[in-house]
């Protein structure tokens, strides 16, 4: 690379809520060599190995960035045992063929996936060193997918987020823009007191995915806020932080499980402490974070 040339990495997902953040913020560092189905110029369908490696073959990057998934789960619940399915194909083939594409040309990934991997039952917060013991098709394929990657003999990074947002809008609405919308019409729904996640600041999470290209840091990690939230009381502190004086019910998941067919994790949040050790730069608290939205 000359003086002056900016770092190729190879994306996939870059145009999604997480992915168009990180090209944001990083636009001056990096080159994308942008693998997406929905580009007008240049599709590239992660579920075709043909098209994948003519990419990897052709890009002098040493990373490749892998954020593309079937993130839907009441839409994969809906496919669930389908491995002809857009959730399987994606998740896991897609993960598949991006895993071969690496080997082929000693490549190092860096794959997102989710804390939908969990079961829901801890009452305290994941460890990456907890057994993954999905619910649901859409947290099993991201674990076969996990899978994938772990038993491949490249070298990779994982990274498991939960409920993504960002300090600005995007047409995808996150679970913060979701709330403040919500909040100000008056629709949004009762929250639940007994249903925990970890929110993950988007912002924040791209520094995290450009520590890993900078670093090429390996092994398996959780890149959420590491704190844990209820529905309502994140709902709260949205509802202050942005004065917004509406007025919050409470509501139990235990009563909604009873209208659900599909399975529902009861606590996603994560523990980050292993990233936070190893990181060169400091992640905002979810407070801080919301502040900034």
């Amino acid at each position: 690379m000359n003086e002056g040339e900016l770092e190729s990495v190879i994306t996939t997902g870059l145009n999604g809520l997480v992915g168009s953040k990180f090209e944001q913020l990083f636009s001056g560092s990096y080159c994308f060599d942008r693998m997406d189905s929905s580009s007008k110029e240049n599709p590239i369908d992660i579920t075709n190995y043909d098209q994948v490696i003519k990419v990897f073959l052709n890009s002098p990057a040493k990373s490749v960035i892998h954020l593309a998934a079937y993130t839907n789960v009441t839409g994969a619940w809906e496919q669930t045992d389908d491995k002809t399915g857009p959730a399987y194909l994606v998740n896991v083939e897609g993960t598949k063929n991006i895993v071969r594409a690496c080997q082929e040309t000693g490549k190092h990934l860096i794959h997102i996936s989710t804390a939908y991997v969990f079961n829901g039952e801890n009452e305290g917060l994941y460890l990456e060193s907890d057994p993954v013991s999905p619910i649901e098709w859409y947290g099993q394929t991201k674990a076969w997918a996990e899978e994938v990657v772990m038993n491949s003999s490249i070298p990779w990074t994982i990274f498991r987020i939960d409920q993504p947002f960002r300090s600005d809008e995007f047409f995808k609405v996150d679970v913060v823009h979701k709330i403040i919308n919500g909040l100000k019409d008056g629709s949004l729904y009762p929250q639940f007191t007994d249903h925990f996640f970890g929110p993950t600041f988007i912002d924040d999470f791209a520094k995290v995915l450009d520590w890993a290209v900078r670093t090429k840091t390996t092994g398996l990690f959780h890149a959420s806020s590491g704190e844990k939230w209820s529905d309502f009381d994140f709902a709260t502190l949205i509802n202050q932080t942005h004065s917004l004086g509406a007025e919050i019910k409470p509501s139990q998941l235990n009563d909604y499980l009873k209208t659900l067919a599909r399975p529902y994790q009861k606590n996603t949040a994560l523990n980050n402490e292993k990233l936070k050790s190893a990181l060169d730069f400091s992640l905002l608290s979810v407070a801080e974070a919301v502040e900034q939205v």
